[in-house]
């Protein structure tokens, strides 16, 4: 197995074998972040149909470009073995989808649009175009049609109710990170902790863990890819953000101070200098974006003054970490840099990816049946809360990413916090859970029986359940939920 083989993206391949198998015309919304791999998949797809797909990818060019361009590829597909004149182009869009219909009349015809929101960019009337040929040129055929683009709040927006193309599309798809069992594969010969690490300073792009060489260490591939001026990597917050901002000065500020473990809007103000009126707008457009989030405590609403924010997307909460506190990285002395991240490192994936990790366990654990996240106030905070307020079940785990089994301290201090995070009404049924890289003391593990076998209850709750797991097994049971796909 190499690093450009196709992975996972099993549902997905399904979705699109399901539209391919449809008699029907169809058509598919598909959008997700820059390097996702939206055009992988498509293409990927399309190399099981060769003789019936097209491919065209929109740029940010002139809308005469444009057509010329998607005239080219639809005259090459209709005339195999026959280039287009270099200056060929149908007349209009009207015709160039005439064209593509008369090819979908009597058989399937696969044709995927990429990036399309180049060319709303440069004529916003093609959206009206679309829709009236979708409904009187091409839903008559056998098209399958795929518009995909990296700017989610525009492609919604084709689609929004009031929006010409509202009630077109068959389905619609939010092309998110590979899973943390699919990244593993990448790296056949790093340890399970390693894999951990890749995850939180790459998550789940494709793009980025292909840049990284898997026989090579984590440090050198940091140095290399990371603490080397002028490489792509470098660059890749500053284009991720260029789609959404024009000035990006103080959004990579809030950024960084969300990094820093500043979450709330007071902080980042005092940690910026900015007025909180100017963070409440600037964090607007991260929120839109899909790059922050605010999260409260899963027991409280979203109206909570709890809430904090939250760097969503993996390697910009690392970059805006590691990667942009240091003048010597751009002095090209990093030492200083690799010797903080491998510090450091720890009590980050601990804080984030770890946590994130054992939020997903506790969901796919559940089938979906309880509201996961966390849950905190000024004197605590409960790494994993699942929460069912129909059968009041609370589910509380703690996680820990530490060179050493975890002790009994972290269990008691889970069943203290029982009490203040139960709601006060009616009695609920409470499930406890440990998380740890390297498993639990024997005393952990005493309490744990203890617990299962006799019970633990307060005023308005009780338990028979405290369930200890290592990375290991939460990998296992995550591999297992989650299919690799090809290799």
């Amino acid at each position: 197995m190499n690093n450009t083989d196709f992975r996972g993206r099993v549902e997905e391949l399904k979705l699109l074998d399901d539209l391919w198998n449809n008699p029907s015309a169809t058509l598919l919304i598909l959008y997700g972040r820059r390097r996702v791999g939206k055009t992988r998949l498509l293409i990927h797809w399309l190399r099981k149909h060769p003789e019936r797909g097209i491919y065209w990818v929109a740029e940010p060019s002139s809308a005469l470009h444009q057509l010329r361009s998607f005239s080219q590829v639809i005259y090459n597909f209709s005339h195999p073995g026959t280039p287009a004149p270099q200056d060929f182009t149908y007349a209009s869009w009207d015709q160039a989808f005439a064209e593509v219909a008369r090819l979908a009349q009597s058989e399937r015809l696969a044709l995927f649009i990429d990036e399309v929101t180049y060319l709303i960019d440069v004529d916003p009337t093609i959206v009206g175009k679309l829709q009236k040929l979708w409904d009187h040129v091409l839903k008559p055929t056998q098209i399958k049609l795929a518009l995909a683009g990296s700017q989610r709040g525009l492609i919604e927006n084709m689609f929004a109710p009031q929006e010409p193309l509202y009630g077109r599309a068959n389905a619609q798809l939010d092309l998110q990170p590979l899973s943390f069992p699919v990244v593993c594969e990448f790296f056949p010969n790093y340890s399970l902790p390693e894999k951990v690490q890749v995850y939180a300073m790459m998550g789940g792009v494709p793009a980025y863990l292909e840049r990284l060489d898997p026989n090579l260490s984590i440090i050198d591939n940091i140095q290399q890819q990371l603490l080397t001026p002028n490489t792509l990597m470098r660059e890749e917050p500053r284009l991720l953000l260029q789609d959404f901002i024009s000035d990006a000065h103080n959004y990579v500020s809030i950024l960084r101070a969300i990094a820093q473990d500043e979450q709330t809007q007071l902080e980042i103000s005092n940690h910026t200098g900015l007025s909180q009126g100017h963070i409440s707008k600037y964090l607007s457009v991260l929120r839109d974006s899909g790059f922050v989030e605010r999260r409260v405590p899963v027991t409280e609403t979203e109206k909570s003054r709890r809430g904090h924010y939250n760097i969503t997307d993996p390697y910009l909460r690392f970059y805006y970490r590691f990667m942009t506190t240091h003048s010597s990285v751009a002095m090209g002395r990093s030492q200083q840099t690799l010797d903080e991240i491998s510090q450091a490192m720890p009590a980050f994936i601990e804080r984030y990816t770890w946590r994130e990790l054992c939020q997903q366990w506790l969901l796919e654990a559940s089938n979906h049946g309880v509201l996961v996240g966390a849950a905190w106030t000024n004197k605590f905070f409960i790494d994993v809360v699942g929460i069912s307020q129909r059968a009041r079940r609370l589910v509380l785990g703690t996680c820990h990413w530490t060179a050493a089994p975890v002790g009994v301290e972290a269990i008691r201090a889970l069943i203290k916090n029982a009490d203040d995070v139960t709601p006060k009404r009616g009695e609920w049924t409470v499930e406890f859970i440990g998380f740890s890289l390297h498993g639990w003391s024997d005393g952990a593990k005493e309490l744990a029986a203890s617990i299962t076998a006799d019970g633990e209850s307060r005023k308005n709750w009780r338990s028979h359940s405290c369930r200890l797991l290592n990375l290991e097994d939460v990998y296992a049971d995550l591999k297992q939920w989650f299919p690799l796909g090809e290799g």
